[in-house]
């Protein structure tokens, strides 16, 4: 058998504008059925959402999976919280980490690995400030800037 690539559902693009990635891991999510196929037709929107740890268990707030199209009434609230799959060692250390100032867990992408499961791939993030953001969108144009330069120079 061949090995399968894991298949991109949804990008946090938002996040690399908004936040400071520190640190990122892998984790599994609890899902329904038609979830799970809404998701093969790539009908999610992570746009504002977030982590918290509540009675050591992680929670998903925020995320819209739409209902799926072949669904009946098995379909669930697109914006219900879901609960994460993680170790508790990891959830006791996402936690402490949280603590500190200025820390919170974001997902930065969905995605179906190799098995076919859904995993969320979610960032210790650091929030910017508005200069940190200014500074990060003069770098980018600075650089393809740059880019451009040298594609024009070595035509």
């Amino acid at each position: 058998m061949g090995e399968k690539e894991s298949k991109n559902i949804a990008k946090n693009r938002k996040a690399f504008h908004d936040y400071f990635i520190e640190e990122t891991l892998e984790a599994g999510i609890e899902l329904t059925g038609t979830e799970v196929r809404s998701l093969r037709e790539n009908s999610c929107q992570l746009k504002d959402c977030f982590v918290l740890i509540k009675k050591g268990e992680a929670w998903l707030y925020n995320v819209h999976i739409s209902p799926y199209s072949h669904g009946n009434r098995a379909n669930v609230d697109p914006d219900r919280k879901r609960r994460l799959l993680l170790h508790r060692k990891q959830i006791i250390d996402l936690s402490h980490k949280t603590a500190e100032r200025g820390f919170s867990l974001i997902p930065l992408s969905f995605y179906f690995n190799s098995r076919g499961l859904v995993k969320v791939e979610l960032a210790l993030a650091r929030g910017k400030k508005l200069y940190d953001k200014r500074d990060s969108i003069a770098k980018k144009d600075a650089q393809r800037d740059i880019d451009r330069a040298m594609k024009e120079r070595y035509r």
